[in-house]
């Protein structure tokens, strides 16, 4: 017999051994095969119906809830929109806990949390803020902007500069960049780091000249060198 043949017959008898091993693993664990084949299909099946079932109607219930919260918060009724009104709509707190892992359940306490910073519950405000993710071009900055005021209303003028330069950061643009350069420098000011605050007042006179706080941007940058010159 050639060395040809004998490889090919030993290669044929290797494949088969092969197969009878895997046959004879099935046939021993063909109950917590089927088992684990049935869970898959159930948590796949499960994800399936969350997602395209379960998930649209109660965004949509969601979304109708907070409806009168809303429009409370436009009109600056924020206890109204924070904890509901006499006519039994539910206000953002409620909206936030029942429906949480909705996107209005996480948009609820975004605004929740802008209601307690403007009604003084800056820590409050801090926590429902943190809660937010933040998944758009433009909230991101907001989020971070609203927990760099809560700290500095608080007077902890280290934490709120920090916030404000990653506000000013997250989405550079013309509307929210300049307003936290410029809080940004004033916080630095607070901490006497007036060479920082002049770096991020330039920043908008150099970036932002035509924005609303790159407009009268000369005398904080005036301020912030005079302070350095004195420091």
């Amino acid at each position: 017999m050639s060395n040809k043949k004998k490889q090919s017959e030993e290669e044929i008898l290797d494949v088969g051994e092969v197969y009878s091993k895997t046959e004879h693993f099935f046939e021993n664990n063909k109950q917590t095969i089927t088992y684990g084949l049935t869970a898959v299909l159930i948590i796949v099946a499960g994800i399936v119906y969350y997602f395209n079932f379960y998930m649209p109607p109660l965004q949509k219930e969601a979304e109708s809830e907070m409806f009168y919260a809303q429009q409370h918060f436009a009109r600056d009724s924020f206890r109204l929109a924070m904890y509901g009104d006499n006519e039994g709509h539910l206000g953002f707190e409620q909206v936030a806990s029942d429906y949480g892992s909705t996107n209005a359940g996480n948009v609820a306490n975004y605004y929740m949390g802008v209601s307690l910073l403007r009604t003084g519950d800056y820590e409050g405000a801090i926590a429902y803020l943190d809660r937010y993710s933040a998944n758009d071009e433009i909230t991101p900055s907001l989020k971070l902007g609203a927990i760099g005021d809560a700290y500095s209303e608080l007077g902890d003028y280290e934490k709120a500069l920090g916030y404000y330069e990653d506000a000013a950061n997250s989405e550079s643009n013309s509307f929210t960049t300049p307003i936290y350069l410029k809080k940004a420098g004033i916080a630095a000011e607070k901490l006497n780091k007036y060479g920082d605050a002049r770096d991020f007042y330039e920043s908008i006179k150099n970036d932002y000249p035509n924005s609303q706080e790159g407009r009268g941007i000369d005398k904080y940058i005036q301020r912030a060198k005079l302070m350095q010159e004195k420091a």
